[in-house]
């Protein structure tokens, strides 16, 4: 009986280390984009994550680029350096690109991005 008591407390205790070190998706969704989508951002989660299997989104968010309204999201797989950006249309739901970045190359995109939406002086 006390092997099992130790047993179930350690099964416990790892289930909620392995709960604790889930990481929460970063979401930038502008509610001013998403009334123009016509796609669920749900519905453009699931054709992201099938263009990368065993993936987990770590952020999304919903951006006007080169004119078009997207879903972009960044997708880590365990054990894979990097991630796999894949932007979707917001409108037609159609993938419109898969892009690895590696780790150096994401930060410098989340620099140029933040420069963009803080610059100096502001």
């Amino acid at each position: 009986m006390k092997r099992i008591l130790i047993f179930t407390c350690f099964a416990g205790a790892l289930l909620t280390a392995g709960s604790l070190c889930a990481t929460t998706v970063k979401s930038d969704i502008p509610a001013d984009l998403a009334k123009q989508a016509k796609i669920s951002l749900e519905t453009a989660r699931a054709t992201a994550l099938a263009k990368v299997p065993n993936g987990t989104v770590k952020s999304e968010e919903l951006e006007k680029e080169h004119g078009k309204l997207i879903y972009s999201f960044d997708i880590q797989v365990l054990g894979k350096p990097g991630i796999e950006e894949v932007n979707v249309d917001a409108i037609d739901g159609k993938v419109l690109g898969v892009e690895h970045e590696s780790a150096k190359t994401e930060r410098r995109e989340k620099a140029k991005e933040h420069k963009e939406h803080h610059p100096p002086g502001r």
